[in-house]
């Protein structure tokens, strides 16, 4: 995966050698031993059979119907086929973070929770390179991927979502309520199409405060290499 320092501490909110080298230290800790617990698995499938709804803002899948608001509606509107992916960094480090919370150690469970949190978006930026390499050569393009949970997209469609992708290989659980387990891992659809288009600065159109990049970066096209 090829993640550094400076990535983390980005996250974290420090400027480029900003840092105390007690924190640079403890990150590249973590990173070592996340190289090692770490199970990423990614998965996508792609379903041609859908259907738009401009007056609900909703999108069928495969006969599954999705309320997916106007900000997403409006983002993936003008594509002819959905890819629904999962992606996961596997249980090991969310453990990890529990463990270190739990024993008192604070700061360094917030950091493998932070770098469990890197770990599946980049392994997502990677999915969503091999997708784009797949469909490229048909002439066609894709969106960003988005996600339950954000941009007013109910979390609790995730249970319809998941209905796309039974017995997943990538071992994803969901709670009743809709989480995801392991907690290190993310789930969603990319637009397919031909007059579809990736946009390169989307943390805009999203509301939610939590994410680990808010105010940290604008989300770009993914150009991590395999």
């Amino acid at each position: 995966m090829n993640l550094n320092v400076s990535q983390i501490e980005s996250v974290l909110g420090y400027k480029e050698g900003e840092s105390q080298e007690t924190i640079s230290d403890l990150i590249t800790e973590v990173l070592k031993e996340s190289e090692a617990i770490c199970n990423i698995k990614a998965e996508y499938r792609i379903f041609p059979d859908i259907q738009f709804n401009d007056n609900e803002k909703t999108i069928e899948i495969n006969h599954l119907v999705f309320q997916i608001k106007k900000i997403v509606y409006g983002q993936i509107k003008k594509s002819d086929s959905i890819a629904v992916f999962i992606c996961t960094a596997g249980e090991g480090i969310g453990i990890r973070s529990r463990k270190a919370m739990k024993e008192g150690d604070l700061l360094t469970g917030y950091i493998y929770d932070i770098v469990g949190s890197v770990i599946v978006e980049s392994a997502a930026d990677l999915m969503q390179n091999e997708l784009e390499k797949t469909v490229i050569s048909s002439g066609k393009k894709i969106t960003n991927r988005y996600s339950p949970g954000y941009c007013d997209w109910d979390v609790a469609e995730q249970h319809k979502l998941f209905k796309l992708v039974p017995g997943n290989s990538c071992g994803i659980r969901l709670t009743e309520s809709a989480l995801m387990d392991p907690i290190k891992s993310v789930s969603g659809i990319i637009g397919i199409g031909e007059n579809v288009r990736f946009n390169p600065y989307t943390c805009k159109l999203c509301n939610i405060k939590s994410c680990i990049y808010q105010n940290t970066r604008e989300k770009m096209k993914p150009k991590t290499k395999l």
